[in-house]
């Protein structure tokens, strides 16, 4: 099993900055790749970023050039930092990550993005 714990949410105003982490623990070596997703309740999920073990990375085209993901194995983290921040960014954001079983997610952190 692996346990993902995100942290870093909060409230910012437009143009605002925050870097969210993602914490993982348990059985990791077989994951094979991570991303974080973001989620407004009427919405579905919605891919935000992935980053492979390799370090390649991919980005939805709504946060291109604002986000950043970026990967620490020494300390088993992931991190997501949002520049630029838009009201529409406002949404719980899940850490995610896949082996060839199954995909874990963390239990989400709340991002808002208000005047």
């Amino acid at each position: 099993q692996v346990q993902l714990v995100e942290s870093g949410g909060g409230l910012v105003q437009p143009g605002g900055s925050l870097r969210l982490s993602c914490a993982a623990s348990g059985t990791i070596l077989r994951i094979y790749v991570m991303g974080w997703y973001r989620q407004v309740p009427e919405r579905q999920r919605e891919l935000v970023a992935t980053i492979s073990n390799g370090g390649n990375s991919n980005y939805a085209d709504a946060v291109k050039g604002r986000f950043t993901i970026s990967r620490d194995n020494a300390n088993n983290t992931m991190y997501l930092q949002m520049n630029s921040l838009k009201p529409e960014d406002t949404a719980v954001y899940y850490c995610n990550a896949k082996d060839i079983k199954r995909d874990y997610w963390g239990q989400g952190t709340q991002v808002t993005v208000s005047s």
